[in-house]
Parts: C-alpha cells; structure tokens; sequence
C-alpha cells in the first residue's frame, strides 16, 4: 500500500487473511478456497488471489498446484533460525528509524508505547499484537530503507502466528509490552544507542519464549 492512499481491495483481503491466519482462525494445515475466501470477505477473487500470492512469499501459506492453497504448518524450532535474522534486522532498522523518522512520525511512536503499556495493563492480547504488528510497520517505514523492509516483511507473519500460538502458556504479556514500549518510546525520543539496546533487550526476550515454547505441545483447538 503506498502511503497517504487508500487500501487497495488486495491489501484489505491480505490484511484480513493475515490476520485470521496468525490468530489461527485458519489453522496450520487447513486448505483454502478462493471461491470460500471472497465469499467470506465480500471481496472478488482476483484481489484473493493477489493476497494469497503475498502470503506464499512471507511463508504463511503453501500454494499447491492443481489443490488450492493451504495454511503453511508451525515449525517451532525454524522460529530459532528466524531469530538470528530478526536480531540483525531489528537493530539495525531501530537505529535508523530513530535518526530518520520525521517529527509525526516520533510523536506515533510516543503514543504507540502508551498505547501497548495499556493494553498490557488490561491484558488485551489480541489488541497487542495489533500494536505489535503496528509498531513493525512503523519501524519498516521510518527507517527509509526499502531493502531492510523487504526483509523485515517476511519475518513478521510468522513471528506473530508464533507468539499467538505459545502466549498463553509462556508469555508475560506485561514484560513483553513494556519491552515493545521501550522500542516505541526510544525510537520517538530519537535516541539511537538506547533504540537498539531495547531491541537487542527484546529479541532475548523472545528468544527465551520461544525456546520455552519448544517443550509445549501444539494444539489448534
């Protein structure tokens, strides 16, 4: 979507997938029908198909020839490797967005890291990660660099069907937000050795949840 223009039909069909595949509305595994998708989004095939050929490149769909499409499995120990990659990318886009982004842009960043504390302090899960997912696509355009945000966007899916999956039984969503905030609020306040501290303070965090998710059984129910 380029900024300051409305959603495409594609980009409301591929917001509205991504969604419910990462709150496993569509669980792992599951087969699609295009013609069952628009029908229940209200939206014609062609945008459909447009979102589920993003969803295949950010890995969170399997296109099968001649089958359809399937919601692609959880592979738990492959979000270790995804780590190692996001650690990298996420330092490095903090301390450019905090040197780049413009004036408004600091200002949503202030307001993003109030709005995550909130919702920690009332538990909001779902309205997390919607921050969460807000604050990833803050990050991806304040650091102006189209390479990192290309690589970026194959990461995030992924990493927050993940999240969803293990929250419940190994995530302190209170630490979890308030180390989000800290990277709202640092970026927002331009400071760009702290921006990349609280990254790095982050991504140990999640590096430690996820391998506390490795010894609890996947259940889809």
């Amino acid at each position: 979507m380029v900024a300051g223009l409305p959603p495409s039909l594609t980009d409301k069909a591929y917001a509205e997938l991504e969604e419910r595949i990462v709150t496993l509305e569509l669980k792992p595994g599951q087969v699609l029908s295009e013609n069952a998708l628009a029908a229940s989004l209200g939206i014609g095939r062609t945008p459909i198909r447009e979102a589920l050929q993003r969803l295949a490149r950010e890995g969170l769909i399997v296109i099968l020839p001649r089958r359809g499409v399937m919601v692609s499995e959880i592979n738990v120990r492959s979000q270790l490797e995804l780590l190692r990659v996001r650690r990298e990318l996420e330092r490095l886009m903090a301390n450019l967005a905090s040197k780049r982004a413009s004036a408004d842009e600091k200002t949503a960043f202030i307001n993003l890291a109030e709005e995550m504390r909130d919702c920690a302090d009332r538990s909001d899960d779902v309205g997390f990660m919607r921050l969460d997912r807000d604050l990833n696509l803050m990050v991806s355009r304040a650091c102006r660099n189209e390479y990192a945000l290309r690589a970026m966007g194959l990461t995030h899916g992924l990493s927050r069907r993940f999240w969803y999956m293990h929250y419940k039984e190994v995530l302190d969503l209170p630490r979890c937000a308030t180390l989000h905030a800290a990277l709202a609020q640092a970026i927002g306040e331009g400071e760009a050795e702290t921006a990349m501290r609280a990254s790095d303070e982050l991504l140990d965090y999640i590096e430690s949840f996820t391998r506390a998710a490795l010894d609890v059984p996947l259940n889809f129910a």
